[in-house]
């Protein structure tokens, strides 16, 4: 029996029906997101010295990173993969060499625009000069409360071409992010939720005055908070950029680490299930960590690692059924630069060449270091220390305070004998003010003691002191009372409770900044508005052999420790 021209139409329809339903119900194979992560890049644009332990169990040590390494790699890696997403942890830029930071780190935004940054969470050092500077860094412009480094490289800046998240960082006059707290970008198909945070506790490692006008919430608090609203916007996988970091023995290279310890671990415990990659920063360490169930990266600082993450998900349901990642060392000698990274790179050498090699007066040492003995008292510490105090010495100055974080990179020389401003510069990046008050006797003890009454005390965080002031402190004694009675002294006398001393200390310190609170309390303050750069450069110049007599890690002379 022949069918009729209608009946055979009818079972084409039919028959297409059916093969596109059967279409529409068959299984799709797994996507892969591929990603690239950095933190803490901090205006490293050329390779710096960088030590690890392979996953093999060898130490090595090479200069890795630098923006040429980098764009090498993210060139190589895209040809495999032209979706591929390269983003941020925090801290791109603060505490920068002077090859960044005397251009008021333009050039460190610009290197993140040509290497197709797509976003990071906002860092603790991106406040370093306020809120009005960062947004500058964001948006652009030249109205900066640095008008003699702003847009001096480069007299139209344009801002970061990627946007800063910061979920926890609110107006307290709205109450809401005053950046934004997450992007969502579609990556082959799929929409990707990437929500970003800064370490809540932004506030004992800032300057009161950066931060003023902003409420730094609970991390995992703000991400929970941002999931609703970015499901309601159709994404579909999340995961989240957190300036919050840990540490562990094990090596960088190493997949599945179980060791994490830190502020981050208890962060990434109360976030939603929906989070199964978090990529933090803050801590400078490269881990490659398994906690709760989820994968937890970060990949050093300085650009030394990169992080490369691999997600197969589901495309229909946005399952995400594995995650895969290493972390690889930037060694330039194994990625050829893109040649528009190189020749901007020579730019701001050659337009910087001059200042940094200003020579400024030999050292009594190669190398001065920053490393700390086990009282916590480091060379370079004690040179910083004696410098603010020689610069202030004409305002009645006794005593001069330095805080070891400030104190970014050792003071080197090419030669090995004469320092250039250049080498200054990368030990105190930062050019903070030189604040000059007076402090009791009995404040002086209490603020020591608050060396140890605050997050992650220790050794490498004890405050560095200027020649003639002295005290033993010691570890078994309770918080509150470990400084030994009996050895606070200056130039030998003991320090006496009801008598006055002239201080000076950076003005991060001077306003209560590592949670030393007891610097705000000084009174008949004065920011002299000397920067300690400066401090230290007229220090170097003026005293030829300088750092020598505590070049090596000897027993200390101003800061003890009982046994």
């Amino acid at each position: 029996m022949i069918a009729s021209p209608r009946a055979r139409a009818v079972l084409s329809t039919l028959v297409l029906a059916l093969a596109a339903a059967g279409c529409a119900t068959a299984p799709r194979e797994p996507i892969t997101l591929n990603l690239v992560a950095i933190n803490d890049f901090h205006g490293n644009l050329e390779p710096s010295k960088y030590t690890y332990t392979s996953a093999a169990g060898n130490s090595q040590t090479l200069r890795a990173g630098g923006i040429e390494a980098l764009s090498g790699a993210l060139a190589a890696w895209r040809k495999e993969d032209k979706d591929l997403l390269f983003i941020g942890a925090g801290d791109l830029i603060g505490a920068s060499p002077a090859l960044s930071s005397m251009w008021a780190d333009e050039p460190s935004i610009e290197a993140m625009n040509m290497l197709g940054l797509r976003m990071s969470s906002v860092g603790n050092h991106e406040f370093d000069q306020g809120r009005k500077e960062l947004l500058r860094q964001q948006h652009g412009g030249c109205d900066s409360p640095r008008p003699n480094k702003a847009c001096k490289l480069a007299p139209d800046f344009k801002g970061a071409r990627f946007p800063y998240l910061a979920a926890n960082v609110l107006d307290k006059a709205t109450g809401k992010p005053f950046l934004p707290a997450y992007r969502i970008e579609t990556v082959k198909g799929m929409k990707v939720g990437i929500v970003g945070v800064v370490l809540q506790g932004t506030a004992s490692v800032a300057m009161s005055s950066a931060i003023a006008g902003l409420d730094f919430i609970g991390e995992a608090e703000a991400i929970n908070r941002a999931l609703p609203q970015m499901r309601a916007e159709g994404a579909q996988v999340f995961l989240a950029l957190v300036h919050e970091g840990g540490s562990t023995d094990e090596s960088p290279e190493q997949p599945n680490c179980k060791g994490l310890t830190g502020g981050v671990v208890d962060i990434v415990k109360a976030l939603d299930p929906a989070i199964r990659l978090v990529i933090t920063g803050h801590s400078h360490q490269g881990y490659l960590c398994q906690v709760d169930g989820r994968v937890v990266t970060q990949a050093d600082a300085a650009g030394h690692l990169l992080s490369r993450i691999a997600l197969k998900v589901d495309p229909q349901s946005g399952v995400v059924a594995d995650i895969a990642v290493r972390n690889v060392v930037m060694d330039p000698s194994k990625f050829s630069a893109d040649p528009q990274v190189s020749a901007y790179l020579a730019n701001v050498k050659e337009r910087s060449r001059a200042a940094l090699a200003r020579p400024l007066g030999k050292l009594g040492t190669a190398v001065v270091a920053r490393k700390a003995n086990d009282a916590g008292e480091a060379p370079l510490g004690n040179l910083v220390a004696d410098a603010i105090v020689a610069a202030t010495r004409n305002q009645g100055v006794q005593i001069g305070f330095m805080n070891s974080g400030g104190i970014r990179k050792d003071l080197e020389t090419a030669d090995g004998q004469v320092a250039t401003f250049g080498n200054a510069q990368a030990v105190l990046p930062f050019g903070n003010t030189l604040v000059v008050m007076d402090l009791s006797g009995a404040q002086l003890r209490r603020l020591l003691e608050q060396q140890w009454d605050r997050p992650s005390a220790s050794g490498a965080t004890i405050l560095q002191v200027s020649q003639g002031f002295t005290y033993t402190w010691d570890d078994k004694r309770p918080i509150g009372s470990r400084v030994v009675p009996g050895s606070l002294k200056l130039n030998g006398a003991p320090v006496e409770d009801g008598k006055s001393y002239r201080v000076v200390a950076n003005n991060f310190l001077a306003e209560g900044g590592d949670n030393i609170p007891e610097f705000a309390k000084g009174t008949n303050r004065v920011d002299t508005q000397l920067v300690d750069l400066d401090a230290l450069s007229e220090f170097i110049a003026r005293n030829p052999g300088a750092g020598a007599p505590a070049a090596g890690m000897a027993p200390s002379a101003r800061i003890m420790k009982a046994n």
